[in-house]
Parts: structure tokens; C-alpha cells; sequence
């Protein structure tokens, strides 16, 4: 694959392997809304990485008119999802239309690129329907990330992986590696066994990341709607059960993602465990190796805290850390109406709103979370922000219910607008980073990570990869997960319960009183975070342990 004719990107001649990245998601710049949440999170630091060490590998992507969604408020201050068009004028049109065909009729496809030098990453072609060749319901395909429609997110799998494999074969670069970043991208596949007719070879040539370990997260569709939608490019359905040795109605993405892959990845070592045990009982399923989620450090850390630390410079940091927190309360101010003090520790809770997260673990027992808000000897101050899916009326629900909840406290805040720049914000501006997941459930989490690279301790569930970081009270506090012997409801009750205690007994006395034991946390986080969750090693590994 040679890029240096293409688009001007030279890898570096150690990385002989030639690797062409699929993802619905990239997150590499608040000014590109290709993304969602951790998916694109993870990618878009992996992208960036591979650009720093020279990579040889360039991403395939899909440009959305409309991103995922703008996330505002309404009259009444609670959460509304918005739908406005993007447009970017630092894309490169290369010039190129072909079509890919969806539902037996033609779909043109147009190709972008986002050069390295834009935002400092890998290079990354989008595509995009939204074009005056196609009809309207065509132009809809890319309009929205996740589209509600089971139909539409089809087409959307069959062009991204079928038109992205199609537009390498039209630039002439022909990757050693496709990569499959989550089974979104499966489809390549049927467009790589109509050009081989071997299983053999495709297995030769691609690798896959896992990213879901609940089997009701893994996506799946009918056989017959697939096959009316042309997902399986030439082959009917027949033809593919018997060559990937499926039975069934139902057509796993995850599943044959394993099945046509070399070799695949969890994103962290609990969930390789997981997902080997997941998959265990399933015929030509390739080996799952894990390799660790890790974020940029370039991209997300500030560059004073990190400088601080690394002299020893006690009273620098916790002077940027007050400077950093003042930054994020003038959009608490400007969002909220409440003024937060830059002497008080504040707890950041953002991430994306899913039920199994638990934004409002805290507030179980409400009369302990009064107590908590209301403590005159120990005051703290609580932000809570993050993107519901925008069907998911359940945590959108969940969203306005702690707006509501809170909006008489003077300390409480909840933000809207998630997406990397307030994410950056709230990681610089945190003392304490909560992470409550239902254990199990998070297959990796990265944003710990880069609150840590910030200067903020951890109040954490050990699900993902948090153990294999934590030392408890050394470079986090642990939240005890209650036994499984318990039902859901009562092991909500049981980790409130453990999470108030560690908040009320010792995360805050020690932010008060010990001053010199909290920096000694917050520096043995930073070194431990650095550079084993630094994303050099994660594209590093990729390359040895995935690619190579």
C-alpha cells in the first residue's frame, strides 16, 4: 500500500504491515462529529498514535451530515437531542464516486479525506450518500451515526465495509491487514470471498476488535433481511451459512466477525476472559487475545499538570488544578446558573448515559446523598454530563429525572454538549472521577484514564480495566462490588452504601486534612496511567500482537 503517492503520508519503513482501519466512529477532533462515545473515543487516539510513530495504516470511515446528534436543552432545561447539518471545509473532496449496491439498486459513494496533518492523525477516508446522484432515501444513509431505523443501519454496514473495501481496491492500495473495529465492519468479508473464493485467504488477511461483552449488545439481524438488503454482496444465504457453519434465522455480527478473522481482541484483559468464555461454544471462532484500551496523552493531558508532577512541584499543581477547575465552572455558570467554589473537591461523574452505568448510583439513598451535599465540615460539589442514545427514552429519562433532583442545590450540575472538548474539561477540572458500572458490563472504560493523566483520583468499580491498574488508596479508591448472590436492586443498595462510605470516611478527609497524601495519590495514578494507558503501547501492541 503505497501512501506516499496518495495522500502524501510516508510511514515509517519499520512497519513493513500495511493495515486499512474500519470504524463507524472517530474521535479525533471536536471540530469532526464522526463520533459517539468510547468506540470513536478509543479510535481516535489509536489514530493519532499511529501518526506520531509514522504507522502504516490509514482509517475508513463514514462523513455524518448530521453526526451523532447535537445534544441541548429545551424550555423547560431538559436534555433535547438537535439535528444539524455539519459541513467542513477542511476535508480533501478526492474526486471519487463509485456505488456500492443496497437493496439490489445502485448507491453512490463519495470519497473524503481527512489528511494527517489536519489534526495530527493517521490519514482517514469517509464516505458519504449524501449526494445529488443518489434519490433521497439513499442521501439518508450517512445522515445519522446509529440511525434508528434497523434498515438504514444496515445500509450503513454496507457502506462502510463493502465501500470501504471497494475504494482501497479504486486508490489501488491493497492493505496486508483490514482491521474491524466492533462488527459494524463485517461486511468487507463477502466483498474480500467474492475476490478470493477462500475462507482462507480473508482469514489471511483480517483481524477484529470486540468491544461488547453482553451478548444482547452484539448486533444481529435476520438472514432475510439481510439478504434483501444485499449485506452479503454476491452469496445468498445458503452460500453463507455453509461457508461460516451457522444455523438459525438470526445473523450475529460479532459472531462472524470471529469467524472470519486470524485473530481477535478484547479491550481489556476481565473482558478477553469474558468474551472467550462468551464465544467458547461456537465452531471456527478465531483465538481472542486481549489488548488494553489506552487514550493519547498528547491529545488529553495538560500539559503544566503533567509538568508538575514530574518535578515534584506540589504547589504548581494544585495551582493549575484551580485554574483548570475555574475554566470548567464558568460553563457550570453558563449552563447552570450556580457558581462553584475552586477550593471545594469536586466529583465528576460523565460518560455515556446507559442503564448499566449508573449515573444515579449516589443518589440511592437520598437522605445519605443530603447528608453528603449538605456536609458544612467536608462541602463538595457534583457535575454529572453524557450522550444518551437518542432513542433510549429510558436514560434520556434518567438524564432530566437528576436535572430535576438537583436543581435546587447550589452544588449540583448537570451538563449538556458531551462531546471531547467538555470531556477534556470535566477530566481537568475533576478531583474525584466516578466510575459505577454494574460489574461485568463495562468491556473496557478509558475515561479514568484520562482524568488520571489530569491530576484526578479515581472512585471506581474494578470492572474493565480498572484492575489492572488499581491499587486501592495508593492510585485510586475501590468501590467493593456487593456478591452476585444478590439481586440487581440490592446490589445498587449494597454499592451505595460502600460508595458514600469511602466518599464520607475517606476520600474526603483526606482532600481536607491530609493534603500531602492526597498528591501522593494523585502522582502515583499519573505514573501508573504513563505509559502503560498511554494509546503508543496500545498501537504498538495492535501492530506485534494483531497484525504482524
Amino acid at each position: 500500500m503505497d501512501r506516499a503517492e496518495v495522500f502524501g503520508y510516508i510511514p515509517d519503513g519499520k512497519y513493513k504491515t500495511s493495515v486499512a482501519y474500519f470504524s463507524m466512529e472517530f474521535a479525533i477532533d471536536q471540530a469532526l462529529k464522526t463520533y459517539a462515545g468510547g468506540l470513536g473515543f478509543l479510535a481516535g487516539s489509536h489514530l493519532r498514535s499511529a501518526f506520531e510513530m509514522k504507522q502504516n495504516l490509514v482509517g475508513i470511515g463514514i462523513l455524518w451530515k448530521y453526526g451523532y446528534y447535537d445534544q441541548v436543552r429545551n424550555g423547560t432545561n431538559h436534555m433535547a437531542c438537535a439535528f444539524i447539518e455539519k459541513d467542513y471545509s477542511f476535508l480533501t473532496n478526492t474526486g471519487i464516486i463509485f456505488t456500492v449496491t443496497v437493496h439490489n439498486a445502485p448507491v453512490h459513494v463519495k470519497a473524503y479525506l481527512l489528511k494527517p496533518e489536519v489534526f495530527g492523525c493517521a490519514p482517514v477516508f469517509l464516505l458519504s450518500t449524501d449526494i445529488p446522484e443518489n434519490d433521497y432515501l439513499s442521501q439518508t444513509i450517512t445522515h445519522r451515526l446509529y440511525d434508528p431505523n434497523e434498515s438504514t443501519r444496515i445500509a450503513q454496514n454496507i457502506v462502510l465495509g463493502i465501500g470501504g473495501a471497494m475504494l482501497l481496491d479504486i486508490l489501488g492500495l491493497t492493505p496486508d491487514v483490514y482491521h474491524m473495529n466492533e462488527g459494524h465492519s463485517v461486511a468487507p468479508n463477502f466483498y474480500l470471498y467474492d475476490k478470493f473464493k477462500n475462507l482462507a485467504e480473508i482469514k489471511k488477511r483480517v483481524v477484529f476488535t470486540t468491544h461488547t461483552p453482553e451478548m444482547a449488545g452484539n448486533e444481529a439481524h435476520s438472514f432475510d433481511l439481510l439478504q434483501e438488503m444485499s449485506f452479503f454482496y454476491h452469496l445468498r444465504t445458503a452460500e453463507v451459512k455453509a461457508l461460516l457453519n451457522i444455523d438459525g434465522d438470526n445473523f450475529n455480527y460479532t459472531l462472524t466477525a470471529l469467524k472470519f478473522a486470524r485473530k481477535a481482541n478484547a479491550v481489556s484483559q476481565m473482558h478477553g476472559r469474558v468474551a472467550r468464555q462468551m464465544w467458547a461454544g461456537n465452531t471456527g471462532v478465531c483465538e481472542i487475545i486481549a489488548i488494553t484500551n489506552a487514550q493519547n496523552p498528547r491529545y488529553w493531558m495538560d500539559a503544566e499538570i503533567s509538568q508538575a508532577i514530574a518535578d515534584g512541584q506540589s504547589e504548581h499543581l494544585v495551582l493549575r488544578k484551580k485554574e483548570l477547575k475555574r475554566a470548567l465552572f464558568k460553563v457550570v455558570a453558563d449552563q447552570c446558573g450556580k457558581l462553584f467554589r475552586e477550593d471545594v473537591l469536586t466529583i465528576v461523574w460523565a460518560r455515556r448515559f446507559a442503564g448499566y452505568k449508573r449515573a444515579d448510583l449516589l443518589m440511592y439513598d437520598w437522605p445519605g446523598f443530603l447528608n453528603l451535599v449538605n456536609n458544612p465540615d467536608y462541602p463538595v460539589q457534583i457535575i454529572w454530563a453524557g450522550k444518551p442514545y437518542p432513542e433510549d427514552d429510558g436514560a434520556i429519562a434518567l438524564f432530566n429525572q437528576i436535572i430535576n433532583r438537583t436543581a435546587a442545590l447550589p452544588n449540583c450540575a448537570v451538563l449538556t454538549g458531551y462531546e471531547l472538548q467538555l470531556s477534556a474539561m470535566l477530566k481537568q477540572g475533576a478531583d474525584v472521577w466516578l466510575n459505577n458500572p454494574r460489574m461485568y458490563h463495562e468491556a473496557s472504560g478509558t475515561s479514568g484514564m484520562t482524568a488520571a493523566m489530569n491530576g484526578a483520583v479515581n472512585l471506581t468499580i474494578p470492572d474493565g480495566w480498572v484492575p489492572e491498574f488499581a491499587r486501592n488508596a495508593e492510585n485510586c479508591f475501590l468501590i467493593t462490588p456487593a456478591s452476585d448472590e444478590f439481586s440487581v436492586m440490592e446490589k445498587d443498595k449494597l454499592e451505595n452504601k460502600a460508595l458514600l462510605e469511602i466518599l464520607n470516611h475517606h476520600v474526603l478527609p483526606m482532600y481536607y486534612e491530609r493534603q500531602s497524601d492526597w498528591i501522593t495519590i494523585v502522582r502515583s495514578a499519573f505514573s501508573d496511567i504513563m505509559p502503560a494507558f498511554g494509546s503508543d503501547r496500545l498501537a504498538c501492541q495492535y501492530y506485534n500482537d494483531l497484525y504482524n
